[in-house]
């Protein structure tokens, strides 16, 4: 039988779901690019681009153990709804902010709370994601998940860029984005209710907490994709840098910032469309691996560039390799995880990647204040490469990793096993 490249699009509720989330995506990255700009704009200090990552990261580690055991013991639509409310007012916040020019400082404060809302709006989208399609549509239904971020990681920079300099400032960005938030929260209220997660615990404490961070700890296939994947983020983001490189460095100013924040997105939409329409990795293991080294090896040609055109292609092959262990990784963790700790593994994951991505923006602006923003971009591709090594040496397994298809026996048990060790976690 022929395989479908577009089975999960043509399921009606995923459908509907995934249109609305990445028109919210589209307007919160939007958002993102403003808040770089007006920050760098009214400070020119890098340190103070990095503390956006810093007020950013404090809620993840706060609040994704907590969150992903709310997830996997309430309605996860309702988890989502209330995280995007929440986001939503955010958004109004900064508005409002930015149209008084209030101080910087209430700027942070509603990052952080961003920050709260964006700790439990993670792992629930991802452990809501297989409750509307089923296991056999999930594998492609991550494919084209992370397909519509990227495309909304491609328009979504460029035209807040454009948007800065047709109006002059950031105000008209936050008050598109309240919009897009809205339209999201009308998608997700139509949706047809999800089960309760199946066999979620109804007590609490510690160790219901902690059972996410068990599994992972037990599961070698999880555990090292996302080891792999957070070192190299704080190692080898340039994100945060960019409002310097655009303005400073390239001297392209907003419109530039728009095209390079947006250039890894299309490259990931690139890729995902590849993903989706050739067959499965049959060396899924080897090409998170060599996606990682790809990653690493652009982010230091991007640092060491001073062509703008060169910039972006780097920076299009950054977002390409990027996706590959996005999918990779996306997979694993949701195939190898019973249901009923879906919301504490994703919520753990979230922990990883998310704060990883805050605690590189935040290490790339302290690094860019002593050293400048070159050495700290090309310097943390370095480091990408040598903790890509690291990895492969403590895990050989993830290398030798074969067909994503047996995902379900990476850890050499079957999945009836993966349910009970799940139990025994929480036990």
């Amino acid at each position: 039988m022929s395989r479908d490249p577009f089975a999960a699009l043509r399921h009606a509720p995923f459908r509907r779901y995934l249109i609305g989330r990445s028109v919210m995506s589209l307007g919160l990255l939007m958002v993102q690019v403003a808040i770089g700009w007006e920050i760098y704009e009214r400070t020119g200090s890098p340190t103070a681009l990095g503390l956006t990552g810093l007020v950013l990261m404090i809620p993840v580690l706060l609040f994704s153990l907590p969150a992903g055991q709310i997830i996997d013991r309430v309605n996860r639509r309702s988890v989502v709804i209330a995280s995007v409310s929440l986001q939503t007012l955010v958004t109004v916040g900064l508005t409002l902010l930015s149209w008084l020019h209030a101080d910087v400082a209430w700027i942070y404060a509603a990052l952080f709370v961003s920050g709260i809302a964006r700790t439990f709006q993670y792992p629930a989208h991802s452990a809501m994601v297989p409750q509307i399609v089923g296991p056999d549509l999930f594998p492609n239904a991550v494919t084209w998940s992370a397909n519509s971020f990227f495309v909304a990681a491609s328009i979504g920079p460029a035209l807040g860029g454009f948007m800065i300099a047709w109006t002059g400032g950031a105000t008209a960005v936050y008050a598109f984005g309240i919009v897009t938030c809205l339209g999201f929260l009308a998608t997700a209220i139509a949706l047809p209710k999800p089960p309760t997660p199946t066999g979620s615990a109804s007590g609490g404490g510690w160790k219901s907490l902690a059972a996410g961070i068990h599994f992972v700890r037990q599961t070698p296939m999880i555990l090292a994709p996302i080891t792999l994947d957070m070192f190299a983020v704080i190692l080898g983001g340039a994100t945060t840098l960019m409002p310097i490189f655009a303005k400073d460095i390239l001297a392209v100013g907003p419109v530039g910032l728009g095209w390079l924040r947006a250039a890894p997105a299309l490259g990931g939409v690139i890729s995902a469309i590849a993903i989706a329409s050739l067959p499965p990795f049959r060396h899924a293991g080897r090409a998170l691996v060599w996606g990682v080294a790809i990653f690493g090896v652009a982010t230091i040609a991007f640092g060491l560039s001073r062509n703008f055109a060169f910039s972006l292609v780097v920076l299009f092959i950054l977002g390409a390799a990027d996706m590959v262990s996005v999918v990779v990784r996306q997979t694993l963790i949701q195939t190898l995880t019973p249901d009923s700790m879906r919301g504490r593994v994703s919520a753990v994951n979230s922990v990883f990647i998310g704060a990883s991505n805050e605690l590189g923006g935040f290490e790339s602006g302290v690094t860019a204040a002593w050293f400048g923003p070159v050495l700290s971009v090309a310097g943390g591709g370095v480091g990408t490469l040598i903790v890509i090594g690291l990895a492969v040496w403590n895990w050989p397994q993830l290398r030798a990793f074969g067909a994503m298809s047996s995902a379900t026996t990476a850890t050499g048990v079957s999945a009836a096993e993966e349910e009970k060790a799940g139990a025994a976690a929480e036990a």
